[in-house]
């Protein structure tokens, strides 16, 4: 291996040793690496910085500046919200969707992101648990954010995570917008990101949306009597790397479609959180995967 290449990776994990920013955990796996005489896995952590694309980030989870982290998550989110402030200027009611998935680290990653926005001084509607995509989406446009950010990395292995960047279109951010989010996030170093959230900004959102979601479904049905007629239709669902969430439970329910074990659930009423009894499908998956 490079010789020259693991000097540079050396160096680039003490500074992360020698930095008041990274917690007591990190610095330990840091450490570890650089301890290890085996050098490809620190090369495989330090050589790059995990670059934000017009996609936004995705990466194996881990310590290092190549690694899905709350750090690399919590530039990328200063950087957005540096965007977002300047491109709605004087703007006092800026508010931003925050969801994600099932996978590792999803919920940790997706409060960092919350209380940084916050920070900033941009409204939060953070969802309570796993939702689905494309309800992020829709949340989005529902709420009449500015912007949304979902913590998944879609269809990879269950050692990734990753981070969509979205606009009040409820879609990923195109051009003008990707540009300039990349250029506002390659100028932040750690040291900028503001951690400290602020509570008053930050509204958990469910119940009622997954309801919203669940309803502007239906409406965007095109033949609901096709699935009436197939009422008795026995359906086998697999999400791929177990990412699915709990609106999606409702779904045959609104459908009057039959889930493959036979039962049906009920779906909670307008306004209602979801109950425990459908989290509980969810909460072992992130121990899991």
């Amino acid at each position: 291996m490079d010789t020259q290449l693991i000097q540079q990776c050396t160096e680039r994990a003490q500074q992360w040793l020698d930095s008041p920013v990274y917690d007591a955990q990190t610095k330990a796996e840091v450490k570890a690496l650089l301890n290890a005489e085996d050098k490809t896995a620190l090369v495989d952590a330090f050589y790059q910085t995990l670059e934000f694309g017009t996609g936004g980030l995705r990466g194996i989870m881990g310590p290092g500046t190549n690694r899905m982290n709350r750090y690399i998550v919590g530039a990328a989110t200063q950087g957005f919200a540096n965007y977002i402030n300047k491109a709605f200027p004087g703007r006092k009611d800026l508010s931003v969707v925050v969801g994600h998935d099932c996978r590792n680290h999803g919920r940790e990653f997706a409060e960092t992101v919350a209380n940084i926005f916050s920070a900033n001084g941009i409204k939060v509607y953070l969802f309570e648990s796993l939702r689905p995509t494309p309800e992020i989406s829709f949340a989005i446009r529902q709420l009449k954010a500015q912007a949304g950010v979902n913590v998944t990395a879609s269809h990879n292995p269950r050692e990734y995570n990753g981070y969509k960047a979205y606009w009040d279109d409820g879609a990923q951010v195109l051009s003008p917008h990707d540009t300039g989010i990349i250029d506002e996030v390659n100028k932040v170093n750690v040291e900028d990101v503001k951690w400290e959230g602020n509570p008053d900004l930050i509204q958990i959102i469910g119940g009622e949306m997954d309801w919203d979601y669940l309803q502007a479904v239906k409406e965007a049905m095109v033949d609901q009597d096709v699935i009436l007629r197939q009422k008795d239709l026995n359906i086998v669902y697999t999400p791929l790397h177990h990412s699915r969430s709990t609106a999606q439970l409702g779904l045959p329910e609104h459908t009057r479609c039959a889930r493959a074990d036979g039962h049906r659930r009920q779906l909670p009423h307008r306004g209602e959180p979801q109950s425990r009894e459908l989290r509980g499908h969810d909460s072992g998956h992130e121990a899991r995967h």
